[in-house]
């Protein structure tokens, strides 16, 4: 029972980082706002998230993982709550921020728990439990939200979070009875903290940002300038701090643990642009509505669900170097394959690349996590999850940053390459452009230039395949670069220990 709450606890975590994203249009024309506005929706919550994620687990770690989880759950419910009564955008984008605050809370402890309450021949089954319930609420985010918001409203995507983290909260406090480290002192390193959020605050928005704003620009740039400086801040402040320091100098001095750090942001890479871009390619190519690119993404979803389930299993049989490896070569796989994807691709080809893909990710990111969970003393157990956690965030926006930089050179360089053979005037390849972007919609197009209309659309269709193509090769290569580095996770589990 006390396995399936904290399922459900990350199952619900998990959901809400993808279940509102079908349901911006109804959002922008419920408070009349622009598309600008309500992406905060999305970006806000998965910010927070990211920022905080450090600070929960050593948290955790500190105070009693079953107290920050209970802490955690009650405030992700009760800003669940705010966010669904919210009158306007502003109040439901400041709910869903701090709903952030209760998920950067819950999900280190969550792990924490979970691998204390498995022997350390199983630990496996923990992490493959914690990514496969992870990614079954990743996809069925958006078919859910989809079918809340066509069949009530919006509002209960959020409003469903409150009996789940009130079941979950009930079932952990009745039923986890786990002792913690004992510390002498609790002195909590303030200092640590403010400087590695608003760090990794400044690199996460500056990240969100540049699709819109570009690397020029000086907001892009002095936010990048103030991660540099936070973080090349942040070893000199926790040096000074010892065992108070939020990640204390041990973690560090780990080689498997920084291994796992290492490989872990270079895999997450291709997983976060997947879910950007797949999603618009069957929607500007295939044709889907929101609700069935959402649907489409299942053979990845479901197979990475379905492999992380069984992670467990091949990883105490196979060690962590085999299990890793063999992950990152099948997302390598998958998504090479997918970087074959033309304008006149059908979904077929999608299909295969996620599927390879999927059985890549559940099988990767379960081990590495686990190998870097096990690594460390069990009493830093949440602190370690969250640390992992915060690469792999900080990867994927990374990665994410690179890939669309790549994409929109590409993708430009094509529109401007058929100007000629397409008799383009200025103003059609700003549009065509634009539309790349996502700030003009084909109806637009076809408004603006009806008797060009065809042509433009078929070049915008060639453009974003071949930018996707560009980018998927990039993140195919970082999974590429992250394959040797599975084979640093050495962590081997004997089936029969003595």
């Amino acid at each position: 029972m006390a396995l399936f709450a904290m399922a459900l606890a990350v199952f619900a975590i998990a959901y809400d980082f993808t279940a509102l994203s079908v349901a911006l249009p109804r959002i922008e024309h419920d408070f009349n706002a622009d598309v600008s506005t309500v992406q905060w929706v999305i970006n806000a919550y998965g910010l927070v998230s990211g920022m905080l994620i450090v600070t929960g687990g050593r948290f955790a770690d500190l105070f009693g993982r079953r107290r920050m989880f209970i802490v955690g759950a009650a405030i992700f419910a009760a800003f669940s709550v705010l966010g669904g009564a919210a009158p306007d955008a502003g109040l439901l984008i400041a709910g869903r921020a701090l709903m952030g605050i209760g998920a950067a809370l819950m999900w280190p402890a969550t792990l924490g728990m979970m691998y204390a309450a498995l022997p350390a021949r199983r630990a496996g089954i923990a992490g493959g439990l914690v990514i496969g319930v992870s990614g079954i609420g990743n996809a069925l985010g958006p078919l859910i939200g989809g079918a809340l918001t066509d069949g009530a409203s919006w509002r209960w995507v959020l409003l469903l979070n409150v009996p789940i983290a009130v079941i979950a909260s009930a079932v952990v406090f009745a039923k986890v009875h786990q002792p913690h480290e004992q510390v002498a002192r609790r002195r909590v390193d303030y200092a640590g903290i403010a400087t590695l959020s608003l760090g990794l605050l400044a690199l996460l928005l500056a990240l969100d940002q540049v699709t819109d704003w570009g690397f020029g620009d000086l907001r892009v740039i002095a936010m990048l300038v103030a991660f540099v400086v936070l973080i090349g801040s942040f070893p000199l402040i926790e040096r000074r701090k010892g065992n108070d320091a939020l990640i204390p100098a041990g973690l560090a001095r780990n080689q498997q643990f920084v291994a796992a750090c290492v490989t872990i942001p270079l895999l997450a890479a291709g997983f976060f642009a997947c879910l950007l871009y797949l999603p618009q390619y069957m929607q500007k190519r295939l044709g889907y509505s929101p609700l069935g690119a959402g649907a489409g993404l299942l053979p990845l979803m479901l197979v990475f669900g379905a492999v992380s389930f069984v992670a467990g299993t091949l990883y105490a049989r196979l060690g962590a170097k085999l299990s890793t490896s063999a992950g990152a070569g099948f997302m390598a796989i998958g998504l090479f394959v997918l970087s074959l994807v033309t304008s006149h691709s059908g979904y077929g080809v999608l299909a295969a690349g996620m599927a390879g893909f999927g059985v890549g990710v559940g099988l990767f990111f379960s081990s590495a996590t686990t190998a870097g969970v096990t690594a460390l003393d069990p009493a830093r157990a949440s602190l370690a999850a969250g640390v992992l956690y915060m690469f792999q965030v900080v990867g994927g926006a990374t990665g994410l940053g690179l890939t669309t930089a790549v994409f929109t050179s590409s993708s430009q360089a094509t529109v401007h390459g058929a100007r000629p053979a397409h008799f383009l005037t200025t103003l059609q390849e700003h549009a065509v452009n634009g539309a790349l972007a996502g700030t003009a919609s084909a109806q637009q197009l076809a408004r603006q230039f009806p008797h060009a209309y065809g042509s433009l659309n078929s070049l915008a269709r060639d453009a974003f395949a071949s930018g996707m193509r560009s980018g998927l090769r990039v993140v195919a290569a970082l999974a590429a670069v992250g394959f040797p580095g599975g084979r640093r996770l050495h962590w081997w589990t004997d089936p029969h220990p003595p």
